[in-house]
């Protein structure tokens, strides 16, 4: 199955690969598993890690030149390198641990193809750099059409607060215009990025430093910049080097007015 993909294209290696993570995500599924922990309270199961290795498998039979990123194995091959993958296995540890299903597996090829796969609906959100779809079994692939119609707006409150005391999430969840607009969600889990591509979510906001290159964030931002979402820090400027934070909007009205009330929070 593996070596099918070895002459596929980037799309197809990204969602084969968030496919194979999330079949182990499923299997081991209300298991009782090892942890390994990683300081600060933070760490990953015996799911976490073989998910990954699934992962690899797939990536390293279709592109054995690449390098990739992975949040347990830590950097194979060079870092600098110009094809890089980046693979959070599951991202969602803690809801997976205590038997909460909202959970993701993302695989993102920097700048390029990437697929976020949500274990428990068997939906795939991917893109191939261009456009972005969600694929379901048995089911056609399905355009993603990002909108604001929901106002849903998850925020994310997991640690750490690096633009903290200027920019605290946690403050704008008490705006009164952010109440009186939007209704919160906190799923802690960046498969509600995809949910904003598509159109699930109106927006989805964190703090953070240059998510662009993050394994948890890659594949996220990707399918939603495909999607034709705005995205950029929590300042209004592109995620990058010198980026903050994530804003990821169904549309530029959803966009203003959320950099807006995060302007008064401060």
């Amino acid at each position: 199955m593996v070596d099918s993909y070895a002459n596929s294209d980037d799309a197809a290696v990204a969602i084969a690969g968030a496919r194979a993570g999330a079949d182990v995500v499923r299997a081991m599924y209300g298991r009782r598993l090892s942890r390994i922990d990683k300081g600060a309270g933070d760490f990953a199961t015996t799911a976490d890690v073989e998910a990954e290795k699934a992962i690899l498998g797939v990536i390293r039979a279709a592109r054995p030149d690449d390098a990739i990123l992975g949040e347990e194995g830590g950097q194979q091959g060079a870092a600098e390198a110009v094809r890089q993958w980046l693979v959070d296995p599951l991202c969602g540890t803690l809801n997976y641990a205590v038997g909460n299903m909202l959970v993701a597996v993302n695989v993102a090829l920097r700048d390029g193809a990437a697929a976020v796969a949500d274990p428990f609906s068997g939906e795939v959100f991917f893109t191939d750099g261009k456009a972005a779809w969600v694929r379901h079994d048995g089911a056609d692939d399905a355009l993603l059409t990002p909108t604001p119609a929901s106002r849903l707006v998850d925020v994310n409150l997991d640690p750490p607060f690096p633009s903290a005391p200027e920019f605290r999430a946690v403050d704008l969840l008490a705006h009164p215009g952010f109440i009186d607009y939007f209704r919160p969600r906190v799923v802690s889990t960046t498969l509600a990025l995809a949910w904003v591509a598509a159109g699930k979510r109106a927006a989805y906001v964190t703090d953070g430093g240059n998510l662009s290159e993050s394994v948890h964030f890659a594949a996220g931002i990707a399918v939603c910049r495909a999607a034709g979402c705005v995205v950029t820090g929590i300042d209004g400027a592109p995620i990058g080097e010198a980026g903050r934070g994530l804003v990821a909007a169904a549309d530029d009205e959803t966009h203003g007015l959320l950099m807006s009330m995060m302007r008064r929070c401060r």
